[in-house]
């Protein structure tokens, strides 16, 4: 048949248009989506440090860090830079770390100010549970009535059917004001958010109880399988307050990206990892370091159902950020309210000077400046100032804290000057049990045998390696040597009590020694001593005890009493005896303003590290565990050694009957 020139061509202008048609088609089928991200500010609305030196609306004239202004300044940066979608996001302990928090119950400063900067969602962390279940509904129903917050969303909290003390927390999750997760649809993609909170973050939240949390892989897979099947989502996204490890194993959100497919993106939380984006199969994990002195910025595709990575960068929260005028004046005028309803009625103000330093007072996996000097303000405090209704009462002899409580550095910045509202930044967590609840650990001290003491430092030892830099203990009071190579568990060699000025006592820790040792702590710490004894199969377990030498199991019970004449025991707070005793150093300088003494510039020597190989020291003054790990190896040396005979003569055997055939 032939074919005319005038359809040939047509066909050829067919052809022609659909080649052109098909780019912009395929173009079409793939769409950008922006994830803003940040996790673990612990209501740091102020850059540091110190607080005093930040000046959000300008830029190059300091060098603090951080600050939600300048953090609203990056998400209005990326928006107004982006045509596609953008997506705010939090993985939770948004809450606990300054002066702020002081009002979070009856103000909600910082779920308020997320939803002022364009937040979408935001998980839990377990610092959200610091002040209890019911301290956390409170939260939540103040945050509500402000009516622009984000979406909060986590999925794995269990409450208690025998207890009432979550029942407020339970009210608030049923009537959807906390959900397990969210669906939001941006430019025709239905994108499925849900919440977690990790094993780890769970293990360390005491006061969560009795809210429980379940398995995180068993709910993320109920979670991406609601997602993805009844809600349709073309993208997954997980709000992790679970974190991620330089090991693969410990890692917990990789962990969970290998164990659950189908998850696209992990917004990572709780561990404080500086780290760049990483990939496990299909899923991309993201966290962005702590305090808000980085903010995620995540550009990602959809195209055929499949999310793949655009670009990832980190964004420095610092002096070279503009910050938002409109957040920086909410933030001014809640620091009013701090000042106005907390800090003055008690003697306080946010920005008052009480110290000066010319050198920086840092948080270090070691023993340190800043440890020693809060350790030393335990003991100093309740001396001082502690009232005790057991009439001839010894003082404290020895302060612990670990390093999971203290929170943050004092730096000296421009001037040398520490404020209030800096100082506070460095042990500022915890509640309190006295009647209003109030902010701040209280200050506990009970009596222990020598033995126990032992004990107790060898958390630094042995349990430290195992569970993280959290378990490091800065100590007061005392001193010790320990030999890392010896076994786990009884690697503390010698212990000697006082203190640099008076000058230390060797101290007998053998077990048939019962002097009763009057040492003091925070009520979180001591809420662990049954958790290491636990972990340790009870080899560590150190049991409390009254000045009589009588077992005391309600920690509670143990709290210091900052007030003889007033009924009931009224505590004793943690940060109130760190403030008051670095206020409390002498004026070197003549300016009116007591100065950190030189000593807390770095180490002092409580802690003498002394590895060795030497059988001898390995097995000086050994512990039971220590001859039943030498007893386990003999007999695994002398199975080997019959095993090998065995094995000899078997072989001789063997070789005879070939000899003989």
């Amino acid at each position: 048949m032939k074919v005319s020139r005038s359809v040939k061509l047509l066909c050829l202008v067919c052809l022609m248009a659909g080649s052109v048609c098909s780019v912009p088609l395929r173009a079409a089928a793939e769409k950008m989506v922006t994830i803003v991200h940040t996790n673990d500010l612990h209501s740091h609305l102020l850059g540091f440090s110190p607080n005093i030196d930040y000046t959000p609306l300008e830029v190059g004239d300091d060098k603090t860090v951080g600050g939600w202004a300048r953090i609203a300044g990056v998400i209005d940066d990326v928006k107004r830079n982006r045509s596609n979608p953008v997506l705010v996001l939090d993985a939770g302990d948004f809450t606990m770390g300054s002066l702020f928090h002081l009002l979070s119950r009856e103000e909600a400063f910082e779920l308020r100010l997320m939803g002022e900067m364009g937040y979408d969602a935001v998980t839990l962390g377990n610092h959200e549970f610091d002040l209890k279940p019911a301290g956390l509904a409170r939260i939540l129903s103040t945050a509500e009535q402000s009516g622009k917050i984000p979406s909060i969303v986590l999925s794995n909290a269990i409450f208690s059917a025998d207890s009432a003390a979550d029942d407020d927390l339970e009210k608030i999750f049923e009537r959807g004001l906390v959900q397990p997760y969210r669906m939001i649809e941006r430019d025709g993609i239905r994108i499925g958010i849900f919440g977690l909170l990790g094993r780890n973050a769970a293990g360390v939240a005491p006061f969560a109880s009795p809210v429980r949390f379940e398995d995180p892989v068993i709910s993320a897979r109920r979670m991406v399988e609601k997602l993805r099947g009844e809600e349709k989502a073309d993208m997954v996204i997980c709000l992790s307050h679970s974190g991620l490890h330089d090991d693969p194993e410990r890692s917990e959100d990789e962990v969970l990206a290998r164990k659950v497919p189908g998850i696209d993106i992990i917004i990572s939380g709780h561990t404080h990892t500086k780290t760049d984006l990483r990939k496990v199969q299909d899923t991309l994990i993201v966290q962005a370091w702590y305090y808000g002195r980085q903010v995620g910025v995540m550009d990602v595709t959809l195209a055929d159902g499949r999310v793949a990575l655009k670009n990832y960068r980190l964004v420095p929260v610092d002096d070279s950020i503009d910050g938002d005028p409109r957040i920086a004046g909410l933030i001014e005028s809640i620091e009013s309210r701090v000042d106005e309803e907390i800090l003055v009625p008690n003697g306080l103000g946010f920005r008052r000077i009480i110290a000066h330093t010319p050198f920086p007072l840092e948080i270090r996996e070691d023993e340190c400046g800043l440890g020693n000097l809060i350790a030393d303000s335990i003991p100093w405090y309740i001396n001082n100032h502690g009232f005790d209704p057991d009439d001839g009462a010894p003082p404290v002899e020895v302060g612990v804290i670990s390093n999971g409580v203290i929170r943050d550095a004092i730096e000296p910045g421009k001037t040398g000057n520490i404020a209030v509202c800096d100082a506070f930044r460095a042990v500022p967590l915890g509640i309190g049990f006295d009647d209003q609840s109030t902010i701040g650990y209280p200050l506990i001290s009970f009596y222990i045998y020598p033995a126990e003491v032992k004990k107790a430092l060898e958390i630094l030892t042995s349990i430290h390696p195992l569970k993280g830099p959290d378990y490091y203990l800065q100590t007061s009071g005392i001193k010790f040597s320990y030999n890392p190579h010896r076994v786990i568990f009884d690697r503390v060699t010698e212990i000697w009590l006082g203190d640099e000025r008076r000058g230390y006592t060797r101290l007998d820790y053998s077990s048939s020694n019962k002097r009763l040792i009057r040492v003091a702590a925070d009520i979180y710490n001591a809420t662990f001593l049954k958790v290491v004894g636990n972990f340790t199969w009870h080899i560590l377990d150190i049991v409390p005890k009254d000045q009589k030498g009588n077992p005391v199991a309600d920690l509670k019970t143990l709290r210091v009493d900052a007030d003889g004449q007033t009924p009931g025991i009224q505590d004793l707070k943690e940060y109130r005896g760190f403030l008051e005793y670095i206020g409390s150093f002498p004026d070197t300088t003549g300016d009116g303003v007591p100065d950190i003494p030189e000593r807390y510039r770095g180490k002092l020597g409580r802690q003498l590290v002394e590895p060795s190989w030497n059988p001898f020291r390995l097995l000086k003054r050994g512990s039971p565990v220590t001859w039943f790990a030498c007893g386990a190896l003999l007999i695994a040396l002398l199975m080997v050694f019959l095993f090998a005979l065995l094995l000899r003569g078997m072989i001789r055997r063997s070789k005879g009957r070939r000899l003989i055939d």
